[in-house]
């Protein structure tokens, strides 16, 4: 009886509609947090694939900081100036900033993301955001020999291995060459030196066999590097900073 006089009794109506508006509301506050946060401070992201092998594997889920903020932050563009990143750093590339972006698409695929765990979205990120490792800077002078950069970076005097200028440790898939594979053959580990532009970088996989990364597209800009990896958050076995 008592039930039945809630659901004709227009002050429990009204009292319902009202818990109603405020969880409503309450979904929207935290998506709208949540979206300024990934935008402006943080993202989180999926590797899809084995191309960062040995050290980070397909399945594994990332935070990464946004350079928004570091460009908010310096009061300045990141073309130009010092970027918020270092030689072995790993970093997310967004190949799509390249062109023209939707913003209500994107709005639409923070939505999206956020409701389903990262597990859905109207991008395919295989093919705009990718994993990589920044091997060279803005003015870095490289060149490769069986898969391994060399770097003379602009202000020294010497050329150094990539490991011997990173920033953080990390051991790379060195693929086995066959005996007939030579310079002539596209891919084959080396490279001829090449001197970096003041606005490019140059982003490698780790598993070298993987040739998606600046030996296909060439340096990048720096300003399509839109995060740096601070923390690996699955699986839980590897819990930290890789």
């Amino acid at each position: 009886m008592f039930n039945k006089w809630r659901k004709y009794s227009y002050a429990a109506q009204k009292d319902q509609r009202h818990q109603i508006w405020w969880v409503l509301l309450w979904v929207l506050a935290f998506f709208v947090l949540y979206a300024a946060l990934t935008t402006f401070f943080f993202s989180m992201r999926v590797l899809e694939n084995e191309t960062m092998q040995p050290g980070l594997r397909a399945g594994d889920r990332f935070i990464f900081s946004s350079n928004k903020i570091y460009s908010f932050l310096a009061g300045k563009d990141l073309l130009g100036g010092e970027p918020p990143f270092r030689r072995g750093n790993v970093v997310l590339v967004d190949m799509s900033l390249k062109e023209n972006s939707d913003v209500v698409k994107n709005v639409i695929d923070i939505l999206l993301r956020f409701f389903t765990l990262q597990r859905v979205s109207l991008f395919n990120t295989r093919e705009h955001y990718y994993i990589k490792r920044v091997i060279g800077l803005p003015g870095d002078e490289i060149s490769m020999t069986n898969f391994v950069l060399r770097l003379k970076p602009a202000d020294e005097k010497y050329a150094l291995t990539e490991f011997e200028l990173s920033d953080r440790p990390y051991v790379p898939t060195i693929p086995q060459i066959p005996a007939l594979w030579d310079e002539s053959i596209p891919f084959s580990g080396n490279m001829d030196t090449r001197i970096l532009g003041e606005n490019e970088c140059f982003v490698l996989s780790d598993d070298r066999s993987n040739t998606n990364d600046s030996r296909t597209w060439g340096p990048i800009p720096v300003d399509i590097v839109v995060g740096k990896l601070l923390f690996r958050y699955w699986p839980f076995t590897k819990l930290g900073r890789p």
